[in-house]
């Protein structure tokens, strides 16, 4: 089962995707919000290349663990964009999971603005890690 992980921004959009068997996330791309969100021709182009079976969204709640106006905006984008895909819905907490990827980008020696674009694809590809991960935990 293929899952496609969306890190919804108001500027970006990250995306990663699982192998075939849902054990290892890898990120994938960032696209425009304003694309996703309407549905436009490079969006469908990467629903069609990787054929996900689960859209997977990043929530994000406080560090309370509530969720607050932003996450419910998120929620309703997510399930817009996963109606429109004709997929189902599953969210996720993405707390920390941008910082978690700056980290790691700084690690591997980029700059601020080498990293503009990529730490969105970075945080869906680790919040999908740990869901994958959970998901693996929870079925042995």
């Amino acid at each position: 089962m293929r899952v496609m992980a969306l890190d919804i921004g108001d500027v970006r959009v990250g995306i990663a995707v699982s192998d075939p068997a849902a054990r290892v996330a890898s990120p994938v791309a960032v696209l425009p919000a304003a694309e996703v969100l309407s549905d436009a021709k490079p969006w469908r182009r990467l629903l069609e290349d990787w054929e996900p079976e689960v859209m997977l969204c990043g929530l994000p709640r406080t560090m309370a663990g509530e969720e607050g106006p932003q996450a419910q905006k998120i929620r309703a984008q997510a399930e817009a964009i996963a109606k429109a895909a004709g997929l189902p819905l599953q969210l996720t907490d993405e707390r920390l999971s941008s910082r978690e990827a700056k980290r790691s980008l700084r690690e591997s020696g980029l700059t601020e603005k080498d990293m503009r674009g990529k730490v969105d694809m970075i945080a869906a590809s680790i919040f999908l890690q740990a869901w994958l991960d959970e998901r693996a935990r929870l079925m042995s």
